[in-house]
């Protein structure tokens, strides 16, 4: 009889557990457990990427992700097992554990022991023990090997008051803990201008903020870690982020229904960004004429001034691609006009820019005041940012600005684009749109958006903004014309929307010279791979009458006085941020200046400028093919160190040094005054001085000689560098002039070219060269289109000092 009982109690045991088994895999390839009040959902999207939820809230745990994910889940080669020690969900890659929820005391998370009477005492004012609460899952993701990647302690959710949440839309405030081992570096969460690049030790304030110190942070929530992963925190609202304190990484937000976040294991970083494309989308390659160089200043007030500036340009032989119509071009704000005064005949200035190989950006914005031709109508349709009861919001801005149009609206979105198609594309040949004030600029905390409030939704409207024109782009004209979208802030996913983001309006200084470069490598180490800086800032500082520069001003500044003042080291400020502009991904001069072109800094500034522009066109074959890998695996082609040298601890934290591509790495000169610099070479390959063609051994710190007309910038030993052939704007046909190889290492390079522009890439018609060197033979070889005439020794040279 005893044993007949325990027969069926081991059956019963049995079908539980098979019953477990087929419920977690009957959902849709998701695992689902629900224990003591919460759903957990592990979900796989490949073998190395799973999104992981946790909510009281079974609903919200089974829902999909939020704003900005396109990707598709897929279970293939995942399997699920139970054991004692919990829940397994196993691929080739990735092994995701979660404790069981009736995890033995031996094995529960404890502190040190107290003796009894303390224990006691401490108990009676503050509780004792509660037990288990549904937060005290653990979560563990580790390799097929064993190799632990990422271990969250615990969650929570916690019912917001009335005073924490827009009305209406209280929410969660949610959060999750995770392991922060020693020596773990972070990187990314978009854009933070404090001037450091390992993101470990701070608090991240994870959220669009103008009036941030030192400069605009933008909110794109996603950090790749030095310990082979990448992390991307679903929840748009504002999101605090402790990095390495006490050993944990805290995430919280603000409002939520769940902790919801997608974990990718790469075996480089390179891998991890691949996963990030296939869970946000792609980065579509820009038209050509935006990776020579933009010109612009705060602001061209009239056609006149924009075609005198263009001209100066041709006149003087030097390259340039796109013009630039900044913001106050209309006559009223909303009116979605170009005022007439100033701009009598924008088609026909648009057609002789266009003679003269130029493009136009036109900054267009998304602010509609009372009294405009379509306020009445946005506002009756609900079309704005609005508060609780219905009042679109002007902020703090006057009236003339007026309230944001609301384009997460898919209706305001559509008419959005449509007028701009309408009003400024189709009769004014504008080419390319700078759409400002993306966060949006008035703060939506207290605010509705068409999909909710603002402060559950507070970083999304990037993404919907700069959607709308592109996404109307690819409907009205289809392949026939690439996007390009200069936007100021960001979210996941905005970068399949043919975007380049900028730095927003920094001071025109040394420091925030020196603090752009992290931030600009923080950005591109989330995902998305434009972004530049107004060349040499935005605003001017104010100035004591009597300013002196700290050191005598390396130009000189007395045949420029007339533009910068009282300013005497402006014109070497400008030109160091030009070198180091000549290695963004976009090249643009922009600021609040009376002058802003080469010219425009003095005699001893202008041949040095020119000298970084014709650089630039002259990379312009290297860059463009950087930019077809970055639309290939989404990875950036401006490359924090850790990217490419993961096995050299010195290099985790270095700020102002980066990879361009594989093969130069630029070092910026940051000082006033300096001549000279400090350029840590990072171990595991020689590297070769770009203007003397001396070879360094790497792992080493080198004191490198940077006169005023010397940007301190290396190449990699095993770098194959195509060079174009001169020309002075993308309109022009560039051949492959040489063809530079580095010997050392072998190497490989994709060399590709298409029209540059149109979306023909993306079905396979382009032209594309695979280039190998083999460094033991001393040999390159090439296959695939023919990227120039003649013969390889004619183009071919290595660079043997």
């Amino acid at each position: 009889m005893k044993r007949s009982i325990y027969r069926s109690c081991l059956l019963l045991c049995f079908v539980a557990f098979l019953q477990q088994t087929v419920f977690a895999h009957a959902q849709d390839g998701k695992l689902v457990l629900e224990r003591n009040g919460s759903t957990i959902v592990l979900e796989p999207y490949a073998p190395n990427i799973v999104r992981v939820t946790m909510s009281t809230l079974k609903s919200q745990a089974l829902g999909r992700p939020g704003y900005g994910f396109i990707g598709a889940p897929s279970d293939q080669g995942w399997t699920h097992e139970h054991d004692g020690q919990g829940d397994v969900y196993r691929s080739g890659r990735l092994v995701v554990r979660v404790s069981p929820d009736d995890l033995p005391a031996s094995l529960q998370p404890r502190r040190m022991p107290l003796d009894e009477i303390n224990q006691q005492l401490r108990n009676q004012y503050f509780g004792g023990p509660s037990g288990r609460s549904p937060g005290n899952d653990t979560v563990t993701v580790t390799t097929p090997t064993g190799k632990v990647l990422l271990t969250m302690r615990n969650w929570s959710m916690r019912p917001n008051s009335s005073g924490a949440a827009s009305k209406g839309d209280l929410g969660y405030h949610v959060a999750a803990t995770f392991d922060s081992p020693s020596g773990e570096h972070y990187y990314g969460l978009g854009q933070h201008q404090q001037g450091f690049l390992d993101l470990r030790d701070h608090r991240m304030h994870c959220w669009h903020n103008y009036q941030e110190i030192g400069g605009e942070t933008v909110c794109v929530p996603f950090i790749v870690s030095s310990g082979g992963y990448g992390l991307i925190w679903d929840n748009p609202s504002q999101t605090t982020v402790d990095l390495g304190f006490n050993q944990q990484n805290v995430w919280s937000s603000d409002v939520g229904d769940r902790v919801s976040f997608f974990v990718i294991a790469g075996n480089d970083t390179d891998e991890i960004y691949e996963g990030y494309r296939q869970l946000t989308g792609v980065t579509h390659m820009l038209p050509k004429p935006t990776y020579g160089y933009i010109q612009s200043k705060a602001i061209y007030p009239t056609q006149e001034q924009l075609l005198a500036v263009a001209k100066g340009y041709r006149e003087r032989h030097l390259p340039a691609d796109v013009m630039v119509v900044d913001f106050l071009n209309m006559t009223r704000q909303g009116e979605m006009d170009l005022d007439p005064k100033r701009w009598p005949d924008p088609a026909g200035m648009n057609d002789q820019l266009h003679s003269m190989g130029f493009r136009t950006l036109l900054s267009v914005w998304p602010h509609f005041a009372a009294g405009t031709r379509y306020y009445d109508m946005l506002k009756q349709k609900g079309w704005l940012i609005h508060e609780a009861d219905g009042t679109p919001d002007v902020g703090n801005f006057a009236n003339v600005i007026g309230p944001n149009i609301d384009t997460t609206n898919p209706a305001a979105a559509k008419w959005f684009w449509e007028t701009i198609r309408d009003r400024y594309i189709k009769p004014d040949h504008f080419d390319y749109l700078w759409l400002d004030e993306t966060e949006p600029d008035i703060d939506p905390a207290k605010d509705f958006f068409s999909i909710g409030s603002g402060t559950r939704y507070y970083n999304v409207y990037p993404l919907f903004h700069t959607a709308s024109v592109y996404e109307g782009f690819r409907r009205d004209f289809g392949d026939s014309r690439r996007v390009m979208i200069l936007a100021r802030a960001a979210y996941l996913g905005a970068q399949r929307n043919g975007t380049v983001f900028w730095s927003s309006d920094i001071v025109s200084n040394w420091d925030m010279l020196k603090r752009s470069i992290p931030a600009g490598l923080d950005f591109t180490a989330t995902g998305l791979p434009y972004w530049d800086t107004d060349i040499a800032g935005f605003f001017s500082p104010v100035l004591p009458a009597n300013y002196h520069a700290a050191h005598k001003p390396l130009i000189d500044p007395s045949d420029a006085r007339s533009n910068v003042g009282v300013y005497e080291d402006y014109p070497e400020l400008f030109v160091r941020w030009f070198e180091w502009g000549a290695f963004q991904p976009v090249m643009r001069a922009h600021g609040e200046r009376m002058h802003n072109e080469v010219w425009a800094y003095g005699k001893q500034a202008e041949p040095i400028l020119a000298k970084y522009l014709r650089l630039r066109y002259q990379l312009l074959p290297y860059i463009y093919s950087l930019a077809y890998g970055s639309y290939r695996t989404g990875a950036p082609f401006m490359r924090a160190l850790f990217m490419d040298f993961p096995n050299d601890a010195k290099v985790a934290n270095i700020p102002d040094e980066y990879m361009f591509g594989p093969a130069f790495l630029v070092a910026p000169v940051t000082d006033q005054g300096a001549t000279h610099r400090e350029v840590y070479l990072p171990a595991g390959c020689d590297w070769y001085n770009y203007w003397t063609n001396e070879r360094v051994k790497g792992g080493q710190t080198i004191t490198v000689d940077a006169p005023i007309d010397v940007l301190p910038l290396f190449v990699r030993a095993g770098s194959i560098v195509p060079l174009g052939s001169t020309i002075e704007s993308t309109r022009d046909k560039q051949t492959v002039a040489s063809v530079r190889v580095y010997p050392g290492a072998d190497a490989d390079f994709t060399l590709f070219a298409d029209d540059g522009t149109t979306y023909a890439y993306e079905k396979g018609v382009s032209s594309i060269t695979h280039l190998h060197w083999n460094d033991a033979e001393g040999k390159l070889t090439h296959k695939g289109a023919e990227a120039w005439a003649g013969k390889d020794s004619a183009v071919v040279r290595i660079m043997k000092r």
